[in-house]
């Protein structure tokens, strides 16, 4: 039950909703990349990070000094279900903006 209540305590937040649905249609952001594409400052989008990740819907990859997000695989029905749920509200999600340059470092 507390992985239930952790999970729809996770989605009742709009920006975690936002966050959710940003790293979903990116496929996989760095921290940096969404603190640039929503304007927050790191503290507050980090917190919001780890609710989700602890919730079961992010998976977490270092690269370098860069923490990268993306979806977890696989995820179960249930997290798959809010997943297409949040695909369907209308909201306003920013786009994409590079911040670390971590892609050409990596090249």
């Amino acid at each position: 039950m507390d992985i239930f209540l952790r999970t729809i305590g996770a989605v009742n937040d709009e920006t975690r909703l936002r966050i959710l649905r940003f790293v979903d249609s990116n496929t996989e952001v760095c921290v940096c990349d969404i603190e640039t594409s929503f304007g927050m400052i790191q503290s507050r989008i980090s917190r919001h990070l780890k609710i989700l990740k602890e919730a079961g819907f992010l998976k977490v990859e270092r690269k370098g000094r860069w923490a990268h997000y993306g979806i977890r695989k696989p995820l179960d029905s249930f997290r798959q279900s809010i997943l297409a749920e949040i695909s369907c509200l209308e909201m306003d999600i920013p786009l994409l903006g590079k911040a670390c340059g971590i892609d050409k470092a990596m090249q």
